[in-house]
């Protein structure tokens, strides 16, 4: 797993985020084991307690399942529920301001894309 945790938000969060990442990037794939609560607890040098909740609100999203005795595993269809997860996400919490706030500038919808195509363009030119 890659990542360094912060105090910008819990550690349970960052757990579980650092381990969508892994999920994305297909550094774990689908049926493959992940890392156990232990193992994070060292590599991490946090509780396990805290590891397990990270973990555990990926089973709670059907992100990641528990194989009895065994250990946690990536589900089936897991990088289409993270990306639909961070699409959301994105949509929330930058597209729905980004709009308000054109809004309070009395932007054009057509203005609006124009600046966001204008944009993507200079990000594809890096």
């Amino acid at each position: 797993m890659r990542g360094t945790l912060n105090d910008r938000s819990p550690i349970y969060l960052q757990i579980a985020q650092m381990l969508e990442d892994d999920i994305l990037r297909e550094s774990f794939r689908e049926e493959e084991q992940v890392p156990s609560t232990n193992e994070l607890a060292r590599e991490y040098n946090i509780n396990p307690a805290t590891a397990a909740k990270g973990i555990d609100l990926l089973v709670s999203e059907g992100i990641l399942y528990k194989r009895r005795g065994i250990g946690m595993f990536v589900a089936k269809g897991a990088g289409s529920m993270v990306r639909q997860k961070r699409k959301a996400a994105f949509y929330d919490g930058y597209v729905k301001p980004l709009v308000k706030e054109g809004a309070s500038l009395a932007l054009t919808g057509e203005e609006l894309v124009a600046m966001i195509q204008q944009a993507m363009g200079e990000e594809k030119d890096k």
